[in-house]
């Protein structure tokens, strides 16, 4: 029988709560926004009622970058500053636009347009495809091509030796983050599923590769935007030969992530914006523990502005978007331009430091507007939704290019802890990317050990052992170039030896303070019991509050029906305020990436995993006793045994259907 909603907080005591709960229990009745298969006739969102803020639109001002390089970049002049806090607040608005409430949900399509569900393969059509190789999943030894993938949990100690760049290394890069990982089949439909995963299986994401000279790949360097349905490389353009020698370490190349807002706005709406950019965190900590597979580091050269990412993946293809005023039905091909998201360096393990001279890069990286680009991008769908908010907020946080030169320092690889190495299955890094499936559903029966979880949010830590938890040193999140700003609010529910609560994983210690006196002063914040001294896990209330979990996450069983789940709560506005508009992407990105480790590291102990994108966003809040902006929850997530359905077949990736799906 379902607890009452007094009964859900009764042990928390918290009188203020009272209103909460009554408004969690009242709601439920109401149609929610699920993360539903794609193919499924059931679905049904209610729109809001709240209006967009227009602001305008205008260049932004560089701002000095968090690197230890110096910058040349002037104080900002009262008119400079004013437009960097009006974008600043245009990603506040488009934030508190497109929340979750009981009342309402962000606004959204009232149904499906199935006859225009964007096609999920971007092509360059009549780019010359370069096809890589395919590797097996499974260990098999008589397989003919040779297979040496390390134990997955055997990465987050050390690296492997750096492998050379070859097509096979590349090929296994790609096959092991990006690529199609099945097809899935019933009676009336097909599917593909890949290796990064996406929301609502929608994939906005789209790599290119930036690369000196490959041995059967190409004899110039050269620019190629990965197809992974083909799992072949498209290539756009050859670059100047004296490009990677003068600006980068050897036996190194780049990989740029861009996003189509269209793929995901179809199905989501204005929130879709915030789910393209957990794609991209999704994609970044791929790539990252793809790489570590071959010996290779990763860095975001965050350095860059948005328009040298567009010149370099040869995005200026696509015509710039005219906004419209508000939300509009029509044919609009110009929507399903790609927006260049980042650009990762990829190199040998071990390398200490190298100069970046962005300027400089800026300057050479002009020119390749006039490059001979080969191919024309695909048309996704016949008409579309224009969702005015999402391009207005994408313009808003376009990072400027940070006029720095100087060293670019890598921080030395830190192993994570360990408290539980017998909890994982025993598989090779291969096996768990590419078996990794998003949970539809949770038994509601399957345990977990204490020291099993424990091991997890070890894994889940940006430092390392023996560190105080800030700097983000740690496989996969050593990719980024900020400090942790990503804390997690965690409702255990079925761990053995654990006291099910509200527990709060703190992943940047010098917040903890801060952290305290933001949320309830009733909270506890002790360790719980067996707790490893360098795990940074705090017990905050005791009590069973699987039904609050549900409803706070849109009414949804899975998230109460796994061994736990959790809320991801960023350092929201000051990270904003000081750093820039550009940093709102940004943290969804590392909530990404932070869901993809728990993705990971659910299916390497045999259990599942899946991200929860629909919640209520402020009574999450209000449950945590967070005011304002300070701290926001930006993703859910849910771990636990998997409820399979048999009714589904599962196809190789590869070769695969003839249909785009």
């Amino acid at each position: 029988m379902e607890a009452s909603g007094i009964a859900l907080v009764q042990n928390l005591d918290f009188s203020c709560l009272h209103e909460l709960v009554i408004s969690v229990m009242a709601s439920k009745f109401l149609p929610s926004r699920l993360t539903l298969p794609l193919n499924s006739p059931r679905f049904h969102i209610l729109p809001s009622t709240s209006a967009s803020v227009l602001l305008p639109n205008k260049t932004i001002i560089p701002m000095a970058s968090s690197s230890s390089a110096s910058s040349s970049v002037k104080n900002p002049t009262k008119e400079e500053e004013e437009e960097l806090q009006e974008k600043i607040g245009q990603a506040l608005t488009y934030h508190q636009q497109t929340k979750h409430g009981f009342t309402n949900y962000a606004r959204g399509p009232r149904d499906l347009d199935w006859a225009n569900q964007p096609n999920p393969f971007r092509r360059y059509i009549s780019a010359p495809l370069l096809p890589l190789l395919h590797f097996p999943t499974d260990k098999k030894p008589t397989v003919a091509v040779t297979d040496d993938a390390p134990l997955y949990s055997s990465l987050f100690h050390s690296l492997p030796p750096p492998k050379p760049i070859t097509q096979s290394t590349i090929s296994q890069l790609f096959y092991d983050s990006l690529a199609l990982s099945a097809w899935k089949t019933t009676r009336f439909s097909t599917w593909s599923l890949r290796v990064n995963p996406s929301s609502g299986n929608l994939h906005p994401t789209e790599a290119y590769l930036i690369a000196p000279p490959v041995e059967s790949i190409s004899d110039s360097p050269f620019v190629a935007h990965y197809a992974p349905k083909e799992h072949s490389l498209e290539l756009r353009a050859t670059i100047p030969s004296g490009f990677f020698p003068k600006f980068f370490p050897d036996n190194s190349f780049l990989i740029g992530i861009s996003s189509i807002f269209w793929r995901e706005a179809w199905k989501y709406g204005e929130r879709a914006f915030r789910y393209c950019n957990h794609d991209v965190g999704h994609a970044i900590g791929a790539i990252a523990m793809a790489a570590a597979t071959l010996g290779w580091d990763v860095k975001l050269l965050d350095g860059f502005g948005y328009k040298d990412l567009e010149k370099l993946m040869g995005l200026e293809i696509f015509p710039d978007f005219k906004i419209p005023s508000r939300p509009i039905k029509g044919k609009f091909p110009d929507i399903e331009f790609e927006h260049p998201d980042c650009l990762i360096l990829v190199f040998p393990n071990g390398s200490n430091r190298f100069d970046v001279n962005y300027k400089e890069l800026s300057s050479v990286i002009n020119e390749f507007s006039n490059l001979e680009w080969k191919g024309k991008p695909n048309s996704l769908s016949k008409e579309h939704i224009c969702w005015d908010i999402i391009y207005r907020t994408a313009e808003a946080v376009k990072k400027p290019l940070t006029i720095q030169k100087g060293e670019f320092p890598v921080d030395q690889f830190k192993s994570s802890g360990i408290c539980s190495e017998n909890s994982y299955k025993g598989l090779t890094i291969r096996e768990v990317v590419r078996k990794r499936r998003s949970a539809v559903d949770m038994d509601g029966v399957t345990v977990m050990e204490r020291e099993t979880f424990y091991q997890i949010l070890l894994h889940c830590l940006p430092s390392g052992k023996g560190e105080k938890h800030r700097r983000q040193l740690a496989l996969p999140f050593r990719v980024l170039s900020w400090d942790a700003e990503v804390h997690a609010a965690l409702f255990v529910h079925r761990v053995i030896g654990l006291p099910k609560g509200l527990y709060f994983l703190v992943r940047n210690e010098d917040h903890l303070e801060e952290l305290k006196k933001a949320t309830r002063s009733e909270f506890k914040w002790r360790k719980p019991e067996g707790c490893p001294d360098d795990l940074p896990l705090y017990e905050l209330v005791t009590s069973d509050y699987r039904e609050l979990a549900k409803h706070l996450s849109c009414h949804q069983d899975i998230a109460s029906d796994g061994c736990f789940s959790l809320g991801m709560v960023a350092h929201f506005e000051l990270t904003l305020s000081e750093k820039g508009a550009w940093m709102y992407p940004r943290l969804f990105w590392e909530t990404g990436i932070l869901g993809q480790v728990l993705y990971l590291e659910a299916h390497a102990v045999g259990i599942s995993a899946t991200g929860i994108g629909c919640f209520f966003d402020d009574p999450v809040h209000e449950l945590l006793g967070l005011k304002g902006s300070k701290f926001q929850s930006l993703y859910h997530f849910t771990v636990g045994g998997p409820v399979l359905d048999e009714r589904i077949m599962s196809l190789p990736a590869y070769p695969g259907p003839s249909i785009d799906a």
